[in-house]
């Protein structure tokens, strides 16, 4: 499953680049403002962060939600205390687009993570044009030169990205890369299996100072206890709050573990 999602995203971009070649969409990244500090905003502190999801389908579970207007999510998202938003821009089999970053960047303040399949560069520089300040890096999707490189290209555009990892071998590798946000997902990505005890039995391997990220298998406030007393400072949620109904309500739940 992994290799397809990687494969359709690679396409799309090539299609998005024939129309826009990246000479033009790497002056449109370098002459936007700024991306905003996630590190600073993801800090561990005596409470758990979350990083809230826009999200429309996965393969796993099919259609989630409309979600008509992002924006508007995403803004009560904010409002409801999340530290940043992860926007799903995959279109396939998750019903997203850059268009959905674009407009979401535009209508919080807290930094917004593109999430897809980045296995170019190309990708990561349509990323910083589109607002994004963070961007996902999937370790088991990418060798360790082109995981390293694209690490290194993000950076180098002022951005962080989120590396996600799914076993001991895959941390490993991202700790040789000096991720500083690294996430554990409790679903495979291979399988979709989820293991919700994954992140516990790997967070002690992550060293002092990188942010912990607990990623999948969130339903209600019980699942974050349950990754806040593992070691997670932070915890990504996507399925739980775009099909909970109040996404505030639910996100003030989630806080108060």
């Amino acid at each position: 499953m992994l290799s397809d999602l990687l494969a359709g995203s690679l396409e799309d971009a090539a299609a998005r680049q024939s129309l826009r070649p990246l000479a033009e969409v790497e002056v449109e990244a370098l002459a936007r403002t700024p991306a905003l500090d996630a590190l600073a905003a993801l800090a561990p502190t005596d409470r758990v962060k979350i990083i809230a999801e826009v999200k429309r389908a996965s393969p796993s579970r099919g259609p989630l939600a409309e979600i008509a207007d992002p924006a508007a999510l995403a803004t009560q998202y904010e409002l409801g205390g999340a530290s940043a938003i992860s926007v799903l821009t995959e279109q396939r089999r998750f019903g997203g687009s850059l268009a959905d970053l674009e407009a979401v960047r535009a209508s919080v303040s807290i930094p917004v993570l593109r999430k897809d399949f980045i296995g170019e560069p190309y990708q990561v520089f349509e990323a910083r044009a589109a607002g994004a300040d963070l961007v996902l890096l999937i370790v088991a999707a990418l060798d360790q030169p082109r995981l390293a490189s694209l690490h290194e290209l993000i950076r180098e555009l002022g951005m962080t990205a989120l590396v996600e990892t799914h076993s001991a071998d895959e941390l490993a590798r991202a700790i040789d890369i000096d991720a500083r946000l690294v996430g554990v997902n409790a679903r495979n990505l291979s399988t979709f299996e989820l293991d919700p005890d994954l992140f516990g039995a790997l967070a002690d391997h992550i060293p002092a100072g990188v942010i912990r990220v607990a990623e999948s298998a969130v339903k209600n406030a019980d699942d974050v206890a349950h990754y806040r007393a593992a070691g997670a400072d932070v915890v990504l949620v996507g399925e739980a709050l775009v099909t909970g109904g109040d996404p505030r309500r639910t996100l003030a739940d989630f806080l108060a573990v």
